[in-house]
């Protein structure tokens, strides 16, 4: 399992541009390199990201082999309502995994 940095804000006014961090700790292994024992390493790259906020997708992006390890992914949105930011992520083997954070908008 891919452990994940999200950084959201706690608080925003409503209509306020934010912005959103997140890194997922993830070789990216593209299939190329060769390991010790003389053969390729499996490749293992995440193929999908995407956000959601408050049940609404807000942002995606599919990542390939060049993308380095541990990738860092920011963007902004607009903070219209509280609500929960979540985060998936989809790697070659077909393992998804989320991660989440609360923002609350006055």
């Amino acid at each position: 399992m891919a452990r994940a940095l999200i950084n959201v804000p706690k608080t925003a006014k409503r209509g306020e541009i934010v912005e959103i961090r997140a890194m997922i700790a993830h070789p990216m292994e593209t299939g190329y390199r060769v390991g010790p024992n003389g053969s390729n390493i499996p490749r293992d790259v995440i193929r999908r990201f995407a956000c959601s906020y408050d049940g609404e997708e807000v942002f995606w992006a599919d990542l390939f082999p060049a993308v380095s390890a541990n990738p860092f992914i920011a963007f902004t949105l607009v903070a219209s309502t509280s609500g929960v930011i979540e985060f998936t992520w989809t790697d070659d083997a077909g393992r998804t995994q989320t991660a989440s954070a609360t923002i609350t908008v006055s």
